[in-house]
């Protein structure tokens, strides 16, 4: 075993080891503080749930949106200086998250026993400063996603890449569950606070990351084939303009719409209906979970099948996983494991939450398999960089949609002056899941269609192709 470790370790260079390891470190932050970003935002800063989602949509949007940009920069810049970069602005950006409530309002504080609550700063309109801070962090977690992976793919040869990329979304999914696993002891400990404090150890992990690049880390090569700007564009509006994807990103829109509320709605959605004890951060961790147990068996499954038909069983896999998370409002008792009684929302959340960790595995290898098929010869690259289109469309649309639907039918419950009058007000909370049960079905039902057409339409130009070539032989 140690010799199998050891050549395991000499099989790729240092700057392979560190650029993993500093993703570990900056997935750890970025999930920590995910997770309960809407939480902070409300609890924290007073956002009622329709501006804390606009808020946290756009910051996700963001994520999905600059990494081919801020990849083309960091191609000229070098890895190393964007890097350095990168965790300098997210270690400000965390930072920042932790300090900006004490800066602003200590009065929002108030002890009950031994836990500390904070009311929100519901009157400063400065409270909106937060924006910028939420920017500073969005464009260094893009400069993250776009250099690790080219890190990886430049310290990797054809011979290792597949164990290359294999390890990197393995520290991608330690660092996801370590994450959102310090949230709740950090929350069970000191209340709401744990939501501010938990910034620090985010800022921590990405401060750590500098410096491990500062002194370790060794590549500072420039690109000289790196794109312009302008040949970037050029790619966004290729792929814009291509009927095919357009069509395919917007479907898979839907899906990631109801993906997204494991950090829209769910860890609201939990806490006031299932109550304080419960722990949304580690339901979370259940989807990557299944998603690194199943999505190889998944793969395998499906070889002999073309990509449009997993994505479409996954799709219909999806509302399962919406009608499984409504059904926990609807059952009367504790749901009895034996060895530990369950609230029926925390336990039907999880069932939900395994359906589309499921769903996932189906759904996303065969979807940049079959988008990078449709980008021109030798573009593959650029259109991929654009793959995630549907997650800053899904994020827009899904975040936007989770505050809207949570002010409508699990609304907060400081806004009522008792807990019966809430309880009148979010009878109906499991309306929710069963709106995107709906969304996720004309989303499954509309790639059958797409798959349908698309099949025709190639159909009729194999029987256009050869009256052309003999046309072109006259």
């Amino acid at each position: 075993m140690v010799f199998k470790s050891s050549s395991l370790l000499n099989s790729f260079p240092k700057d392979f080891w560190i650029a993993n390891s500093v993703e570990l470190l900056e997935r750890a932050a970025y999930y920590g503080v995910f997770v309960v970003i809407t939480l902070y935002l409300s609890r924290i800063l007073g956002f009622d749930d329709i501006q804390a989602a606009m808020i946290a949509g756009g910051f996700s949007a963001g994520l999905y949106f600059l990494p081919t940009f801020t990849g083309a920069l960091a191609d000229k810049m070098g890895y190393k200086g964007a890097l350095l970069l990168a965790f300098a602005l997210l270690t400000i950006g965390y930072a920042s998250l932790a300090l900006f409530p004490a800066l602003l309002e200590k009065q929002g504080l108030v002890e009950y026993g031994r836990t500390v609550v904070f009311t929100g700063l519901l009157q400063e309109d400065i409270r909106w400063a937060i924006v910028p801070i939420m920017i500073v962090i969005m464009v260094g977690g893009s400069f993250i996603k776009a250099v690790i992976t080219g890190t990886v793919a430049r310290t990797t040869s054809a011979a290792n890449r597949a164990r290359g990329f294999s390890i990197f979304y393995m520290m991608v999914n330690i660092g996801s569950f370590s994450g959102k696993t310090i949230v709740k002891p950090l929350r069970e400990s000191m209340g709401d606070l744990g939501l501010i404090n938990l910034n620090y150890f985010a800022a921590a992990m990405t401060l750590i990351a500098f410096f491990s690049i500062l002194f370790f880390f060794k590549n500072t090569e420039h690109n000289s084939d790196s794109k312009s700007m302008a040949e970037v564009w050029s790619a966004l509006l290729k792929v814009l303009s291509n009927g095919r994807l357009l069509a395919l990103i917007l479907i898979i829109t839907g899906f990631w719409m109801v993906q997204h509320q494991l950090y829209a709605t769910m860890p609201k959605y939990v806490l006031r209906m299932a109550g304080e004890g419960a722990s949304p951060s580690w339901y979370a961790n259940v989807n990557p979970l299944v998603v690194v147990l199943t999505v190889a068996y998944v793969t395998a499954k499906m070889k002999s099948r073309s990509a449009l038909f997993s994505m479409t069983i996954g799709m219909f896999i999806m509302p399962i996983a919406a009608i499984a998370m409504a059904m926990g409002n609807i059952l009367e008792s504790n749901i009895d494991l034996g060895f530990m009684q369950v609230h029926p929302i925390a336990f039907m959340m999880i069932v939900g939450i395994v359906f589309m960790g499921l769903a996932e595995s189906f759904i996303s290898p065969r979807f940049l398999e079959y988008f990078s098929l449709q980008a021109p010869k030798g573009e593959e690259g650029l259109y991929l960089g654009f793959s995630h289109l549907h997650s800053f469309i899904s994020s827009i649309l899904g975040f936007g949609l989770s505050g809207y639907l949570l002010d409508a039918y699990c609304p907060d419950p400081r806004k009522f002056e008792s807990h019966q009058d809430w309880q009148l007000a979010a009878a109906n909370a499991h309306y929710i899941w069963y709106i995107f049960a709906v969304i996720a079905i004309v989303s499954a039902v509309s790639l059958i269609i797409y798959g349908k057409v698309i099949k025709s339409l190639d159909e009729k130009k194999l029987l256009t192709q050869p009256a052309n070539l003999l046309e072109s032989t006259e």
